[in-house]
């Protein structure tokens, strides 16, 4: 990274003549509800759900006023442990509106990760799924909390988790010491609705009321804590975006759990009065494809893989996606042909390209559906309004444009904090108030900003700075290609080199010469990948990030010998 000139700096701001919202959740959402009562709210396909904006502010009231019956204060953390179900948005929006703290629970975490979770931000209460896929939920719970099974539901003390007081499981079924969900939808009196009214008057824009842990790859996770104002304004900036409307409908296949789902997702959503369309549980490309042309879906939310397995389902053809319009590829690089192709045979022409992170509540960057093509597929766009970015060298100062540095963030959107860790909120967000993403980006002349790597995945080739995304970039060209990650792994001579591992297109095969000879003459000869696997897929997160560290790890056992 060079050293700085103060001639034309990479620094943008995000001015903008439309306000930020000044309201909590539960104040837009009762308004919200109130303005397209009848229009559809939320459909979640796998469980025949199917609410209006009506529907859902009286169920959502319902829940509230359940959970300020038992007990729950304003400003006590609630954990929701669940893969995408119409639940889950019920307890989003019911806990907002009762200023309780959700705490996002990853469905993938077990044992010792909830363990963890539940007790560093201390749950009182715990809203789970009975199970998922191979995952009893339920019985996971009772391992931690063996005192479930002799007391009374909503008597819980447990010696493992000593903040956790309420345990309610999804569905109709009831398990000793458990609370059951549906019977906290029963309608409430006149008196706790007035009650629930004069509690959501009384909360502020700037109160917590929600922490997503982040996934990190050393140490334990993060409590990244978000409030009203970060996440409300980031859905509504997000969805004027894509040009979202009254009665648009979105399809929303990635997880809830995560700020893709839950914020761009649901609250993008609910800020423009459209429609929250879950596909599935998790996952599945044929479901997705089917929501779309059911539901005549209008935008359509992923990560790049997503779309990648939908394009190549091989019933893709026979869904009819005449529907769809925009939508956002996020979560991760989004590669350039993987790009092409959704705008052409999606209908996605309003496609949009959004990055950000969870502690940015998330997006600071998003194209513009005017964009030109190579803008919106070879950047992540422009600035967000309201926010600004800087990028700056390892000494902290800023880089001239086209010069690659850290991104660092400053906005409404800046998170609190890190729950409990004031010692990692001041590691990751500075005295001026700038989040450190540890992002490699560079900003051109007209603001449109390009990501090309974390600062801990470039690779120093002998003494050469390279960065993987590029490399990525270029191996999309190839036609039998379909989705390929470049990593560094240690090398005696150079001291790091170059290692892809390739995803080939069905019924395709190529050896490691092809892929060198595609890249002689095109790419200078350092760039050109060492080390070359062909593999069936990535290690992926749940939210559809790919795992670098892994193939790194993997890839040193090999060299070792060791399996």
């Amino acid at each position: 990274m060079t050293t700085a000139s103060s001639e034309f700096p990479s620094y943008v701001h995000g001015a903008s003549a439309e306000p930020l919202i000044g309201q909590t959740i539960g104040q837009l959402f009762d308004a919200a509800c109130a303005r397209h009562a009848g229009r559809d709210a939320l459909i979640a396909c796998q469980q025949g759900v199917r609410l209006s904006y009506a529907e859902l502010r009286q169920q959502v009231d319902a829940l509230a006023c359940s959970l300020i019956r038992l007990g729950l204060k304003p400003g006590e953390r609630i954990g929701i442990w669940s893969p995408n179900r119409a639940e889950w948005t019920l307890t989003q929006f019911a806990s907002a509106k009762a200023g309780l703290v959700l705490v996002n629970i990853n469905p993938a975490y077990r044992l010792s990760e909830l363990e963890y979770a539940l007790n560093k931000v201390g749950c009182r209460a715990l809203v789970t799924a009975a199970a998922f896929k191979g995952s009893d939920y339920v019985a996971m719970l009772a391992e931690l909390a063996p005192e479930l099974a002799h007391c009374k539901s909503g008597e819980l003390q447990s010696a493992r988790l000593p903040a956790l007081q309420f345990a309610i499981r999804l569905g109709a079924d009831t398990t000793p010491g458990l609370l059951n969900f549906d019977a906290l939808l029963a309608e409430p009196g006149t008196d706790e609705l007035d009650a629930l009214q004069a509690l959501g008057e009384s909360l502020q824009f700037d109160e917590p009321i929600n922490i997503q842990f982040t996934s990190g790859t050393t140490g334990s996770p993060k409590g990244a804590t978000l409030s009203h104002h970060n996440i409300l304004n980031n859905g509504y900036f997000v969805g004027e975006g894509i040009q979202l409307k009254p009665g648009d409908r979105i399809c929303i296949p990635v997880p809830l759990y995560h700020c893709f789902g839950m914020v761009m997702g649901n609250l993008g959503a609910l800020t423009h009065g459209a429609a929250m369309v879950y596909p599935s549980e998790a996952f599945d490309p044929l479901a997705v494809l089917s929501a779309v042309a059911a539901e005549r879906c209008t935008a359509l939310y992923g990560v790049p893989t997503m779309f990648i397995a939908q394009l190549d389902h091989p019933s893709f053809a026979s869904h009819d996606l005449s529907s769809l319009r925009t939508g956002i590829m996020a979560g991760s690089p989004c590669p350039v042909e993987v790009m092409k192709a959704v705008t052409e045979r999606m209908n996605l022409r309003d496609m949009t390209i959004a990055y950000g992170m969870t502690e940015t509540s998330p997006v600071s960057f998003q194209t513009a559906v005017d964009d030109p093509l190579d803008c919106r597929v070879g950047t992540v766009g422009r600035i967000h309004p309201h926010c600004e970015v800087k990028i700056v060298d390892l000494d902290g100062r800023i880089v001239p444009r086209g010069v690659t540095g850290e991104l660092c963030t400053r906005a409404y959107s800046v998170m609190l904090g890190y729950w409990g860790d004031d010692a990692k909120t001041r590691e990751t967000i500075d005295a001026a108030g700038w989040m450190h993403t540890g992002d490699l980006a560079t900003l051109d002349d007209q603001g449109y900003c390009r990501i090309v790597g974390r600062i801990k995945d470039l690779v120093i080739r002998g003494g050469e700075n390279i960065y993987p995304r590029e490399i990525e970039e270029f191996l999309y060209r190839h036609p039998r290609v379909q989705d390929v990650q470049v990593v560094g792994v240690p090398d005696a001579k150079y001291g790091e080199e170059l290692c892809a591992w390739i995803v080939l297109r069905p019924g395709e095969t190529a050896s490691e010469d092809d892929i060198r000879s595609f890249c002689r003459g095109q790419i200078a000869h350092y760039k050109i990948p060492r080390h070359i696997r062909f593999v069936d897929a990535f290690p992926m997160t749940v939210t559809g990030k790919v795992q670098k560290y892994l193939i790194r790890d993997a890839m040193v056992r090999e060299f070792e010998g060791k399996p």
